[in-house]
């Protein structure tokens, strides 16, 4: 309970129990973290709040109520108390513990902890945020954290950090695979099989994977220093899914609104974000203000308004031939959104509200254009062979085939319709007002398990932003579609093919550290050497490449 704004009598209380918490707090010697297996964690930092977070292992199956007590303070001691109070939790919410501690200082530090009988949880550390003239905001940034795939050294190495404002998770928090299924290959030989060993359907099996996770000691670590600012992407729920249904949603697997209510459910329990405004917790859609310097909108692309994706397949006619003219009339469709009309309207009213330097969308899905040549991204030739094809005809044409040009001059087609690609008309619609309201925009993104720098370009070819997507924490990306290609060569040819592309790397897992000051952001990709052994190397990123932006002020956007 916070110490401004409250009765005679609630004061007195929160006297007593701050007395209580620190005198329990000059003699932790002894004192276990038993029933706090799964870690402390803060989230939704604001210049006067943030949402802390724990869980307590209950003693016995059917418990009954648990009572915890936190503490707020402005040492690591937690012996300079600015906050404190009890909470109460049960089964019904999975003996999780969540508030939002408020009447806190912008632009400060804070630590906290929890209290159960005789158990202590480690102590948290969390930041405000900075209100009024912000000279610099540091964001690391990360995507895809596949349990079963690998290790979680880049957890690790963002909880090492000291120059981290806030961590952007931008979905894919957990995966919904059982054993056996995607990315599981090396789970029993790395000790990290899905439990349950099945896919989860239900909220029991969703908080168990959630449990499986949050016992990693990197993730619990990261956690414990950074406050998170979390969105979810499709594999809370279950893969490719979309406003009605799911790509992994099958026949047998009960009804999938429930399911998805379910997930949410989950993930509203396990994770430091804050409970919308109105209690609909499927508008988590929202927006955080870094003083004069940035202004972050939170964007949900996927469970709240998506249409359906739309599949290559569905055009192919009974004669063989492909519907190109079917295809983009579907494509082109002015109704086709990914956000709504709701989400949508809010975010550009926001936007041109918004007095920040930077206008970031922290959001899941590739925005810029990558167009593939079509026998690439349908997988019919390799990128090597198509390179190999495109050499002869500039050295020696009279040696190709008929089939041979006919591969060459096919039109370049979107490779991932789940991204904005597939949904063309509602992108243009953002850039045009990013570009009519002059912002400096930049597009941050995760889902590839690939690290992407992006110049974002109207169909007109107007630069109007710059997006950076970054790699995975552990799930395998573009490389294993490719498995006889250098990556390397992949990655400079890829970029070569898609103009607005800047930079790519399709070979490792990492994180992204975005810089913010008011004359320039700056991407920093970096990478570990493996996820498959507990033994790995820190990489920085290949390429250095420039991005201006086309404000007013011509600020620059950096990628190392």
């Amino acid at each position: 309970m916070p110490m401004s704004n409250i009765s005679r009598r609630r004061f007195i209380k929160t006297v007593a129990i701050s007395t209580t918490a620190i005198a329990v707090g000059s003699q932790l010697t002894g004192c276990s973290p038993a029933r706090f297996l799964h870690g402390v964690a803060s989230g939704d930092p604001r210049q006067d709040r943030v949402v802390i977070w724990t869980r307590v292992t209950p003693k016995r199956r059917h418990a009954g109520q648990e009572s915890v007590l936190w503490v707020v303070a402005t040492d690591a001691q937690c012996k300079q108390v600015v906050g404190a109070g009890i909470e109460k939790t049960d089964a019904s919410r999975d003996y999780t513990i969540k508030l939002d501690v408020t009447g806190l200082q912008p632009g400060t530090t804070y630590y906290y902890r929890f209290h159960s009988q005789d158990n202590v949880s480690p102590v948290g550390k969390m930041r405000t945020l900075p209100e009024g003239d912000v000279s610099q905001f540091n964001l690391a940034v990360v995507s895809c954290s596949n349990y079963p795939a690998g290790y979680f050294h880049v957890y690790g190495e963002i909880a090492a950090r000291d120059d981290i404002d806030a961590v952007l998770h931008l979905g894919d928090y957990l995966y919904e695979y059982g054993d056996g299924g995607y990315a599981t290959g090396d789970a029993a030989a790395l000790g990290r099989v899905p439990n349950p060993a099945t896919e989860i359907l239900t909220l029991a099996d969703y908080r168990t994977r959630y449990a499986q996770y949050r016992s990693d000691p990197k993730l619990q670590e990261a956690h414990r220093r950074h406050s998170f600012i979390c969105v979810w992407d499709d594999h809370e729920v279950t893969n490719d899914a979309w406003r009605d249904g799911a790509e992994n949603h099958n026949e047998g697997e009960g009804d999938y609104p429930s399911r998805k209510a379910q997930a949410i459910q989950a993930y509203f329990e396990w994770l430091p974000v804050r409970e919308p405004d109105g209690g609909d917790r499927n508008y988590i859609y929202r927006q955080f203000s870094v003083g004069n310097l940035v202004d972050l909108y939170m964007l949900d692309t996927r469970l709240l308004a998506r249409d359906e994706q739309l599949d290559y397949a569905n055009y192919f006619t009974s004669s063989g031939g492909f519907d190109a003219a079917a295809f983009q009339a579907d494509l082109t469709d002015p109704n086709r959104t990914l956000l709504g009309l709701e989400q949508r309207g809010w975010l550009q009213q926001q936007m041109a509200q918004s007095g920040a330097t930077w206008q970031v969308l922290g959001q899941q899905v590739l925005m810029g254009r990558m167009n593939l040549p079509a026998p690439i991204a349908t997988q019919q030739i390799s990128f090597s062979q198509y390179q190999q094809l495109a050499y002869l005809a500039q050295t020696n044409p009279g040696a190709l085939t008929p089939q041979q040009w006919a591969i060459l001059q096919a039109p370049s087609i979107p490779y991932n319709l789940d991204a904005w690609d597939g949904y063309s008309v509602e992108r243009e619609i953002l850039l045009e007002t990013a570009r009519n309201l002059d912002k400096n925009l930049v597009v941050l993104a995760g889902d590839t398990h690939n690290a992407w720098a992006n110049n974002l370009q109207t169909v007109g070819g107007v630069n109007v932003g710059v997006e950076l997507a970054t790699s995975s924490v552990s799930s395998p990306g573009l490389e294993t579609y490719f498995p006889n290609e250098n990556p390397d060569a992949l990655a400079a040819g890829v970029t070569q093919i898609i103009g607005p592309l800047q930079y790519a790397n399709l070979q490792h897992r990492g994180y992204l550290v975005v810089r913010f000051s008011a004359d320039e952001c700056r991407g920093e990709f970096r990478y570990v050497s493996t996820v498959k052994s507990a033994s790995y190397e820190n990489l920085a990123a290949y390429a250095q490449d420039v991005m201006s932006l086309p404000g007013a002020d011509n600020r620059t956007v950096i990628v190392l």
